[in-house]
């Protein structure tokens, strides 16, 4: 019985919370995704950064770019085929929210995905499988 208890005659589901989980459980069970309660505040970043606003593809592809090789903002916009001042603009976002870090100064800072980020990724991963495809601005 996972979801909820059975009736004794009739053999039937009835309603309401499990026994075994709790009503925000619940609730991440039937929306979808967890509960605004269940997330932690580096979670809730991902959320906002990936889920809620206009350049989440982008920065996620991005992301990945990083995550696949550490590079320099020139190399990324080669590799992805996105243009230089937009890929300039999402590393300034992953930065100021500390999913990437960098070494190296002005032209030549390399980007590598922050020891938060890796200890999250597989929540991310997650977030973006369950997201509408999203097309990445294009040079």
């Amino acid at each position: 019985m996972s979801a909820g208890k059975m009736g004794k005659a009739s053999g039937t589901r009835a309603l309401g919370p499990s026994p075994m989980l709790g009503p925000l459980a619940s609730i991440e069970l039937l929306i979808g995704h967890p509960h605004p309660s269940f997330v932690d505040s580096f979670e809730r970043l991902l959320w906002w950064l990936f889920a809620g606003s206009a350049g989440a593809g982008t920065r996620a592809v991005i992301l990945l770019g990083i995550r696949e090789q550490p590079r320099n903002a020139q190399q990324l916009s080669q590799a992805l085929k996105l243009d230089y001042t937009t890929i300039r603009h999402h590393l300034r976002v992953l930065e100021k929210n500390r999913l990437v870090i960098t070494e190296g100064e002005k032209y030549g800072k390399i980007y590598f995905v922050s020891d938060a980020m890796e200890a999250h990724w597989d929540k991310l991963e997650a977030m973006l499988k369950n997201m509408p495809r999203q097309k990445a601005g294009k040079k």
